[in-house]
């Protein structure tokens, strides 16, 4: 007899359990435009360094059975592969989704499923509510699991949370994908906990995209595994030598039962990133808006030299305080480089990481007039950090302002026009017209979709501009 009494148990009951009738139309909603923003940033992280170098190692596999690489439409991996690489894409410019507790839920999950939804056979292809019903299970194993721990709701010290719960979120959407039985879907689970971790001293480093990479394909993988009869500790959720091994506070809970199941999406949105850092910044580059119109009038510069000092008073959080950073990777993870960059130029964008715009004379001299400050009550938490920016000038003028929730937090989430505005936006950097356009009908409609493969025949429509550009510093280098 199944246990289904213990933690694990009801979490494995849970994934298999649950069919398309427990979809709602808010966690549909959500998780259309979870999937919409994946796909744009995984799109635009195709142009990445850090996704060829990913994109060249994996070359080396072959396979009768492939998928789709985001953006390529000449090449194609197996579906484990598939995912590894287009998992790095979207983590790549630490563009993707950022959920509470923290974790970046979407890129672990998205990318194994349609690397699947390609690989399975005529007779068993998958319809868009299935896709739909699977990405949910995945995101809401992910936000069950994070909720064991106190610790999980601050802002990470020790591991990147991607690379636990991901990994787990990955294993839970491939099993329901996959249609495995309530055992295999609990052997999953705990093969998966043998994948997952990853420290977080590689973040702000080529190294951190992996870490969602590897989220989607270690889950991809556990799920195959089970699938074929590879069996892991029956009570791996419930132990702490399990998944507790992660979290000092652990203290899992079995999920509601099925006939009364509230789903986490329901209850609380996503974050979802206007550029490309570390969600923290986002408060940071707000608020450093909103002081520079007091300073800047119209169609002015910012007057750098009257400028004494700047002021942050931010949460102490150590892997986002990084003075002067200096590579790309480092500046997506400063809230230093990303308030003066604000202040500068009134945004801050995908070109701002550049090494043309990091080099820039002014900055520099802005962010030798930074001062950080933490306050007591600011925590590393992202329901609950604020940002406070004062700017002082030579002629003793102070203008100060702070950001409580940024645009784009699930406090105050995107419109639908400026979320569509986004994917456009980045997808138009790889894909034609037809690609990017034919994406949004898809996934507007993913729920009326008979076979959720057919969005990878637009990932593949790629810019003609996009293939000039290419061979043109191919034949430069």
């Amino acid at each position: 007899m199944f246990a289904t009494k213990t933690i694990t148990g009801s979490f494995a009951g849970m994934i298999h359990g649950l069919t398309v009738n427990n979809l709602t139309e808010q966690v549909i909603h959500r998780s259309k435009r979870m999937i919409l923003d994946t796909l744009g940033v995984g799109l635009i992280g195709t142009t990445t360094e850090v996704f060829r170098k990913a994109l060249q190692y994996s070359k080396i596999y072959s396979t009768d059975i492939s998928s789709t690489v985001w953006g390529q439409p000449d090449l194609r991996l197996p579906p484990l592969y598939a995912s590894f690489v287009n998992g790095i894409a979207v983590h790549s410019m630490d563009f993707d989704d950022t959920w509470h507790p923290a974790t970046h839920p979407s890129g672990a999950v998205l990318p194994s499923l349609v690397a699947l939804s390609e690989s399975l056979s005529t007779h068993h292809k998958k319809s868009g509510l299935d896709f739909l019903l699977a990405f949910n299970v995945g995101i809401e194993v992910q936000g069950r699991l994070m909720y064991f721990s106190n610790e999980a709701s601050n802002i990470p010290k020790r591991f990147h949370p991607p690379s636990v719960v991901g990994t787990m979120g990955s294993a839970a959407a491939s099993s329901k994908f996959l249609g495995l039985d309530q055992t295999q879907c609990r052997d999953a689970l705990a093969i998966a906990a043998s994948y997952s971790g990853a420290p977080l001293a590689n973040a702000a480093t080529q190294t951190k995209p992996l870490h969602i990479g590897n989220a989607g394909r270690h889950g991809l993988e556990a799920a195959c595994f089970a699938f074929l009869g590879l069996q892991g500790n029956k009570h791996i959720l419930d132990l702490e030598s399990g998944f507790g091994a992660f979290y000092h506070d652990y203290d899992p809970q079995a999920v509601p039962p099925l006939e009364s199941y509230n789903w986490l999406l329901e209850k609380q949105d996503v974050a979802v990133k206007r550029f490309p850092a570390h969600l923290g910044t986002h408060w940071a580059t707000d608020a450093a808006c909103a002081v520079r119109k007091h300073i800047v009038r119209e169609s002015h510069s910012l007057p750098v030299n009257d400028i004494q000092k700047i002021q942050l008073k931010v949460p102490d959080v150590k892997y986002v305080n990084r003075p002067f950073p200096s590579s790309e990777h480092e500046a997506r993870h400063s809230f230093q480089f990303n308030a003066c960059t604000a202040l500068l130029d009134g945004n801050v964008s995908v070109c701002s990481f550049t090494d043309h715009k990091m080099s820039r004379p002014e900055l520099k001299a802005l962010l030798g007039k930074i001062e950080i400050v933490h306050p007591p009550d600011n925590k590393p938490n992202f329901d609950k950090l604020y940002c406070e920016i004062s700017i002082t000038m030579r002629n003793g003028d102070t203008f100060t302002e702070r950001c409580n929730t940024f645009y784009g937090h699930w406090r105050n989430p995107l419109s639908n026009k400026d979320h569509q505005k986004k994917f456009i936006s980045n997808a138009s950097m790889v894909l034609s017209a037809d690609g990017v356009e034919g994406i949004i009908e898809i996934v507007k409609n993913l729920e009326n979709i008979s076979d959720c493969s057919v969005l990878s025949s637009f990932l593949r429509l790629r810019n003609q501009m996009t293939d000039k550009h290419e061979r043109s510093l191919h034949n430069k280098l």
